[in-house]
């Protein structure tokens, strides 16, 4: 990781100084990395050490980070990881451009490495990364959203950029189609399941510990499982008050949601969602050679589940 955190700053750099202003802002303030780790840790568990998987560990950086300053102008947030959003501290004009700088910088460093699947990878991920976010734009403030709607636009929005970590790293390594397959698998699991235990932080997350608002998703007007499976279960008075939050933005009853949610049994049946995918994960990197990379990978998926912040 320190080797990728080189291969970021020698890329950051650029002629216009507010570009790498706030291309600095946001990436220094940290974040999991878990989708550059990820990549690092199948190139390793397939035996590959190529000095590419740095590279390429930063594209999925880069494009990752360009996601979070596109979505924090279209969500107005204000916070993440602890301070202040880029478009709070910046407005959000530069915070629109610098993203489209980074995704214009990750293209520029996939090109280096001359390998037409990787390319074809990355963009396709893009693609598909840019098609989630308009869905979930569609999605604001509809209380009627099910289950397999949620997950259609977290498969897209999230889970994609962790697929194609995963996939990436196999392809470095030169693994066959099956074993590709297997890491593609992997990641889109893991992904998934991150981005549901990330909806259950929402009402019992820690704000010190996860540097954001909670409540946001809910103001946002975003049906995320936990409502989704609460609205199922819930009196008919209790699911009317969360469908007019959601449809509202409303953050006026929060303490009464998270109560509702709770009571309800949904968080229990959210996170049973989240183990499921977890284990999907852990069951495809069963299929990789066993070494320590692997067993990585394996405690990774584990540890998601766990996750406080």
């Amino acid at each position: 990781m320190r080797a990728v955190d080189a291969v970021i700053a020698r890329h950051m750099s650029s002629s216009v100084p507010l570009v790498g202003q706030v291309a600095h802002y946001i990436i220094s303030a940290g974040g999991k990395r878990l989708r550059p780790k990820m990549l690092l840790l199948v190139a390793g568990a397939l035996g590959c050490d190529k000095p590419e998987r740095f590279e390429l560990a930063a594209v999925v950086e880069f494009i990752h980070t360009a996601t979070l300053l596109h979505d924090d102008v279209v969500d107005a947030s204000t916070l993440r990881r602890g301070r202040a959003t880029a478009n709070e501290t910046f407005g959000n004009p530069a915070s629109v451009l610098v993203g489209d700088f980074l995704y214009s910088r990750a293209f520029q460093m996939m090109v280096d490495v001359n390998d037409m699947h990787v390319m074809q990878i990355l963009a396709d991920a893009t693609n598909v990364i840019a098609e989630g976010e308009v869905l979930q734009l569609m999605n604001m403030h509809d209380a009627a959203l099910d289950v397999a709607g949620y997950l259609r636009v977290i498969r897209s929005k999230t889970a994609k950029l962790f697929e194609a970590s995963a996939r990436l790293g196999a392809v470095l390594a030169g693994a066959p189609q099956t074993i590709e397959a297997c890491c593609a698998t992997f990641g889109a699991a893991l992904g998934t399941a991150f981005q549901i235990v990330d909806d259950i932080l929402d009402y019992e997350g820690d704000p010190a510990e996860m540097g954001k608002n909670l409540g946001d998703d809910l103001r946002e007007g975003k049906a995320t499982l936990p409502l989704i499976y609460a609205m199922k279960r819930a009196s008919e008075d209790d699911a009317t008050l969360i469908r007019s939050a959601i449809r509202n933005g409303d953050t006026d009853h929060l303490a009464r949601i998270g109560k509702i949610v709770h009571s309800t049994g949904a968080i229990e049946a959210t996170r049973a969602l989240a183990a499921e995918q977890a284990h999907r994960a852990i069951g495809a990197a069963h299929e990789l050679p066993s070494n320590p990379h692997t067993e990585s990978l394996i405690n990774l998926a584990l540890q998601l589940l766990e996750r406080r912040s």
